[in-house]
Order: C-alpha cells, then structure tokens, then sequence
C-alpha cells in the first residue's frame, strides 16, 4: 500500500529525530568515557589495609618491582605513621592505588590498577611530593626520595619527569640503576654446606630477633632494621619459619642471613633480604645461606624465583648469575631533591 504524503511526512520526521537522538546519545558516551576518574583517597588505617594492598599487588605483578617481597616491606617502621601511607579507592569502593614513603629506604612504593594509572599515578606523585615536603623537619624527613620504575613503563617515566623526577641511569660518578632478576629453570639449586663450625638453620623465632637485628645492621652499615620491624614480619600472614634461615656459628652468633617469600597461588619465590657479616664473607656463608632459601622454595613448588639488586655487575650480582638467575627488567631509578 503506497504512503500518503503525510504519512511519509511523519515517517521521515521521526526518522530524522531518531538519528539526532543517536547522535546525540553516541556525544553523551563519548563525553562519559572522556570525564576524569574520581578517586577518594584516605589515611592508612592499619593491618587490615594491608591485605588489600597485597592484592592490587598481586593481582598486577608485572607492573610491580615488589609484590612476594611486600610483606617485608610493608613490616617497616614507616607504617607506623598514617601519613606515609595514602590509599585511593575508585567509585565503586574497589581500592585503586596506594603509596608507601618508605623512610627507612628513601624511597616511595607505588602500586595502581592499569585501568586507572594515567589518571591516578600523577595524582599519587602529587600526593607523595606534598608528603615529602611537609615531613623535611620531622624524623620521616628526607632532603631526596627516590622512586622506581621498570624501563618500559613508558608512562610512569614521563609522569616522574612531569612530577620533577630525575632519572639516575647516567648522572656520572653518582649514577644508579637497578636490575629484577629470575631464576626460570627446573634444575635443581645447587646446594652449598658451611664450613665446619657453621649451621644452616631457621631463626630462633622471637627469641632470637634482637640478635637478628644486630647482625641486619652491621652487614647494611644503618640502624634502620629495628627489633619491632622484625618482629611485624614474622606476623605476617606470608611469613614462612621455614624460609627465614640464619647461618650460626657453633658458639650462637649470627653469621649470614637469607629471608624467603613465597605466594602460595603462583608459586612464585622472592629473595629480600640476604646478607653475610664482614667478617665471615671469607667463608662465602652469604651464598650458603642463598643456596638453602633457594634449595627451599625450590622443594616447595616454586616455579620463579626473583631478586632485586643493585645494576652493578658487582658481587652480589655475580652470586644471583651462578645460581641461574637472569636479569629480566631494567629498573630505573628516578629521584627528587627537597633541599
């Protein structure tokens, strides 16, 4: 049946009105899209934070320099003042990023979801930076923060340069990068005994943190390690006994140390912190304690194990290559001076 004029009239107006209506609707969506993330930050609260701060971490670790190692770190002293710590959580009350100045390591830990990093990252530098200043004449005061970056993160590094970061890779005499290295291969750990004299064995427990503590400190040349720290990671829900091994002499004193962690989901392994006294390095007691913490993850079920260390070819460096670890991310270094 053919269309009378008005009929078609009407036909055509209301197609007409449709196309502005979708038009318009396809406007709106795309204004949506492109409106800034909101996000509502708050105070560190305490423990129970932790665990979610665990899992953004986790839930993303190739985009974190620490993630097994975390429970560690997030042991330090410097949680004991909220403000260090900063969480943002996204509209739908899902945490989306949080920031750690580390004071004992003068550096600020930073994990954010991917979906929300080029929004938030910068927000979180600002934060950090506004942090730093206010903290110049307090203990938690430093006159430089460093914050690290893999060298991909292409991103990160032009918000760190944005924020007024330096990068450290080639500064001259004082230049410092950093590398994360695995070890990937189901070759056995090669296992390396004490001398006579010397026993590999787990901490002693509470008993024997004050004696862990002064052995931390005289390998690192710092104070920073205290008793409560120490203590604080031995609660940690991922704290394994059997992965905090200590090498003693016969007479009880402590020679070497070697601290694992493990994530039970991946099986992933994570080196932090190893150390031998000065004293004792000529019995090479450091890579004996390295291969038991090894030995160990490796038998229960660890398929990676990482470490990060210092990109200087150095000592350490050559230890983690002899046991088969490979350098895997280049880890820039980028830092800001408040003084």
């Amino acid at each position: 049946m053919a269309l009378t004029d008005d009929r078609f009239s009407c036909m055509l107006a209301r197609q007409q009105v449709q196309a502005m209506l979708n038009v318009t609707t396809g406007q709106e969506n795309a204004s949506l899209q492109k409106a800034p993330m909101k996000f509502n930050p708050r105070k560190y609260t305490g423990n129970s934070d932790q665990q979610v701060m665990l899992a953004l971490a986790r839930a993303f670790p190739g985009g974190n320099l620490h993630v097994i190692d975390l429970p560690y770190r997030l042991s330090s002293w410097a949680l004991e003042d909220p403000d260090n710590v900063g969480l943002w959580f996204g509209a739908d009350g899902q945490l989306a990023g949080w920031a750690v100045l580390q004071v004992p390591f003068w550096t600020v830990d930073i994990a954010c979801h991917p979906a929300c990093e080029a929004e938030l990252y910068p927000e979180i530098l600002a934060w950090a930076d506004r942090q730093a200043r206010a903290a110049l004449d307090t203990p938690s005061g430093h006159p430089a923060w460093f914050i690290m970056a893999f060298a991909g993160q292409a991103s990160r590094c032009r918000a760190l340069e944005s924020a007024g970061f330096a990068c450290q890779a080639d500064v001259g005499e004082n230049s410092w990068s950093k590398v994360l290295m695995r070890r990937f291969t189901p070759e056995p750990v090669k296992l390396y005994e004490p001398r006579a004299g010397f026993t590999v064995r787990p901490l002693a427990g509470m008993d024997e943190v004050a004696a862990y503590v002064e052995l931390h400190r005289s390998v690192f040349e710092s104070k920073n390690m205290t008793v409560d720290w120490r203590a604080r990671s031995l609660r940690q829900p991922a704290y394994r006994p059997d992965l905090d091994l200590v090498v003693a002499a016969d007479n009880g004193q402590l020679a070497a140390f070697c601290i694992c962690w493990l994530d039970r989901e991946s099986l992933r392994g994570h080196v932090e912190p190893l150390g031998c006294h000065k004293d004792f390095r000529p019995f090479a007691l450091g890579r004996v304690a390295l291969s038991h913490g090894l030995h160990r993850l490796q038998s229960l079920g660890a398929r990676e194990i990482f470490v990060e260390t210092d990109n200087y070819r150095d000592t350490a460096f050559r230890l983690y290559e002899s046991f088969g670890f490979e350098v895997i991310q280049d880890v820039l270094v980028y830092r800001k001076d408040y003084e």
